[in-house]
């Protein structure tokens, strides 16, 4: 493996999406992560189909081990003891039971970084409760009611709370626990709550909050959505002065002083109108074109699909294919230490005996 974590072992037990994307975001970067599936216990089979790709499932090993099994914890352990981070996703409690908790592992393994990731954390009366996206991020403030409308902020298609908020937030704790292990030559508990990190980056409605007019609201009209003739759509966020202008001069609308002043809130239906009006006169690849060639805050809301083939992106590199699949890239680039491109997604199982032999062989 390349990367700036070649030679870092990361053992990931199966479970939520966010500790999920945790070992996707590790791999990434070049770690060697092995994921630890609760399946029945050996190979799959020589003619096992392999699962569609799943950019949280690869570039990673994953080995299968039966946890309500003495031998199957003893496995567990063992490969804990030669992993540098390990990255849990049960209910706070549950690795405890099953005896792999921090306890347990760091007992085996002292310079391990044991990374618990939960909704709502091991505190308070929620902590066994679930906690999906939309429920954390109303209960940490980040569809906060817009000021002016009185609104509740609509909730994004993105994962916000677990992958943005969240299982970020856990990646950074690991790392940061793994560079301060280099001083002490000890491991310890990285605790991440799904609303630790939802709070987190509402940070911006806060600084909304504290400073009374200076944030951008989701119905204001120079911020928002709007349909072209197909039914297609654009995103329009032309915030300075300077994008506003563009934006107004490539929609035909001149302001003279006769256009309702986007500073007055009251005038904002009266605006919105107009450059809807406009927007709903030509197809979207119209607009595409034109605001291609000048900066005006403005987008089209592509597809999946489409983002992978818009030229920004394609430039960037931004999506990879894996497997004959398209999927997001690693995030971070490195000029001297690049990763190797993702790996596929593996069978469950599919390396138990190779990982459990050479983890258990290797010296720290």
């Amino acid at each position: 493996m390349a990367g700036p974590l070649s030679g870092v072992r990361v053992l990931e037990f199966a479970g939520s999406a966010p500790t999920a994307f945790v070992g996707t975001v590790l791999s990434g970067l070049g770690a060697d992560v092995v994921r630890v599936d609760r399946a029945p216990a050996g190979p799959p089979a020589p003619d096992a189909e392999r699962p569609a790709e799943n950019p949280l499932s690869r570039g990673r090993r994953s080995v299968a081990l039966d946890l309500k099994s003495p031998e199957g914890i003893e496995q567990a352990l063992l490969l804990a003891e030669h992993a540098d981070l390990l990255v849990e996703g049960f209910r706070p409690g549950v690795a405890d039971r099953l005896g792999i908790g921090p306890e347990a592992a760091l007992a085996r393994n002292p310079r391990l970084v044991y990374g618990r990731l939960s909704g709502w954390g091991g505190e308070g009366e929620w902590a066994g409760r679930a906690a999906h996206d939309l429920a954390v991020l109303a209960l940490t403030g980040a569809l906060d009611t817009d000021p002016e409308s009185g609104a509740p902020v609509p909730p994004p298609t993105a994962y916000l709370s677990s992958f943005a908020g969240g299982a970020n937030a856990h990646v950074h704790g690991l790392l940061a626990a793994l560079h301060e292990r280099e001083r002490s030559g000890r491991g310890q508990v990285v605790d991440t709550a799904l609303a630790d990190g939802a709070a987190l980056i509402a940070t911006l409605i806060h600084q909304w909050r504290a400073v009374p007019g200076n944030h951008t609201v989701t119905d204001a009209p120079h911020y928002s959505l709007y349909a072209a003739a197909d039914g297609r759509h654009l995103a329009v966020a032309a915030i300075e002065p300077r994008l506003y202008r563009n934006l107004l001069e490539q929609l035909g609308l001149t302001d003279d002083g006769s256009l309702p002043d986007r500073a007055d809130p009251a005038a904002w239906p009266e605006l919105r109108a107009l450059i809807a009006a406009r927007f709903a006169t030509r197809d979207r690849e119209h607009w595409v074109k034109l605001f291609d060639a000048v900066d005006a805050g403005v987008a089209p809301v592509l597809t999946a699909t489409e983002a992978a083939e818009h030229h920004q992106l394609a430039a960037r590199g931004s999506f990879v294919e894996v497997g004959g699949a398209l999927q997001p890239a690693p995030a971070s680039r490195f000029d001297r230490t690049p990763a190797d491109a993702p790996g596929r997604a593996p069978l469950p199982g599919e390396h138990t005996d190779e990982v459990l032999s050479e983890w258990a062989q290797a010296s720290r």
